[in-house]
């Protein structure tokens, strides 16, 4: 594979940098590979934090009084990085459903609500209606809400200021903004040489990602100060990890990094590539995964930085991997179909980027080369993976 020239690798970095939202996104569409097929973690983390999102609307400010009348008063809601799928539709739904019965019970009628779906402009938004418009076939459920959706980063502005009375953010902040520009450096020591992220990484690569994570999540609580109504509520879902970690050791623990979609058998894959000829080792190592996984303490930091905003609840949770028993068991005694499995998943979340990255037949190589992987190392059906995840509730004031 011929090497690029000087040009073509300044084109390449300012793609992973500044041109990032063109192409990060979930993998749209309803096949096998889509992230609508293969969004059982976060679905799990939803069903996780779900009580304490029904909490904190239980016990929110309502923003209308009874004589006003209910055309006077419209209810925003906002899912922040919503991708496409059941899991976006049923929480809006859920937080509608919970604020409808509020203003009912209490105040005696029902507010208009508006449903926004934000997301960068690269997501399938053509897919997540197409759901939407499935749902509103259900004349037994009929859809509360009207809908727009919202292309853009959600690290700027997104809307009006004081607008917005409930933004959720579910499993999208740990994706950053873009690849730290110096690790994309050959010549630095933070090139991230033959690893596709940052778990048991050089240290000068961890802190490039730290430090672009800070800013990332700075940037993003100080647009939804501005945006969210005083007395409405932020509620956010990320990945995380405890405060007793490092942030070189995003996963914890030793199965976890063993099966874990980013780590160990993502790098065998691109290493395999490489060994058979088909990238160069500068290809490799210029493709990093733009995702870090916050502390709690990272996280509270930030939003005592931002100020504004009062924190509610904040918790770190341990999710397993395949949280179904049978669908587990049936796992670990079929290894093809457990190697197919995790090769979705990774179709699912990282594949437009590494599409980006080495077009779409090696990009097709590569998953190939990452089931074959998983599917032949038979001790991963017997190891767990866990997921930590950071869940956040606060009011702003």
């Amino acid at each position: 594979m011929a090497r690029s020239s000087s040009g073509e690798s300044c084109a390449e970095s300012d793609k992973w940098t500044g041109g990032l939202h063109r192409f990060l996104c979930m993998q749209g569409g309803n096949h096998d590979g889509s992230y609508a097929k293969n969004s059982e973690a976060p679905a799990s983390a939803i069903t996780l934090c779900k009580p304490i999102l029904l909490a904190a609307i239980r016990s929110m400010r309502l923003f209308a009084r009874e004589d006003e009348g209910s055309h006077s008063c419209s209810i925003r809601v906002v899912d922040l990085g919503c991708a496409t799928g059941y899991n976006t539709l049923a929480t809006v739904g859920m937080v509608v459903e919970s604020l409808r019965e509020r203003y009912i019970g209490e105040l005696g009628f029902e507010p208009e609500f508006e449903a926004f779906f934000s997301d960068l402009p690269s997501n399938d938004f053509n897919s997540l209606f197409r759901s939407l418009s499935g749902m509103d076939s259900n004349e037994k459920k009929p859809r509360r809400y009207f809908v727009a959706g919202v292309p853009g980063t959600f690290y700027r502005r997104l809307f009006p200021g004081g607008k917005l009375h409930v933004a959720v953010s579910l499993s999208a902040l740990h994706w950053l903004s873009q690849i730290p520009g110096e690790v994309l450096d050959k010549g630095s020591r933070t090139w991230n040489k033959g690893r596709a992220w940052i778990d048991g990484a050089k240290e000068e690569v961890v802190e490039a990602y730290s430090r672009q994570s800070e800013e990332d999540l700075d940037n993003f609580l100080k647009c939804r100060k501005e945006e969210i109504a005083e007395g409405g509520i932020l509620f956010m879902l990320m990945g995380g990890r405890p405060n007793s970690q490092e942030p070189g050791n995003q996963l914890g623990d030793a199965e976890s990094r063993a099966k874990h979609p980013f780590a160990t058998s993502m790098d065998q894959a691109w290493q395999d590539l490489l060994n058979e000829g088909l990238i160069d080792e500068e290809t490799r190592d210029g493709f990093n995964i733009p995702a870090y996984m916050r502390s709690m303490e990272e996280v509270e930091r930030a939003m005592l930085k931002c100020g504004g905003f009062e924190i509610q609840k904040m918790e770190y949770k341990r999710i397993r991997e395949h949280s179904d028993q049978k669908k587990r068991e049936e796992l670990i005694t079929d290894p093809v179909s457990h190697g197919r499995a995790k090769a979705n998943l990774v179709r699912a979340t990282l594949g437009p980027i590494v599409e980006a990255h080495i077009g779409p037949h090696l990009s097709e190589e590569l998953f190939q080369r990452f089931e074959r992987r998983v599917s032949s190392d038979v001790s991963l059906l017997r190891k767990t993976c866990f997921y930590g995840v950071i869940i956040v509730c606060a009011i702003r004031k």
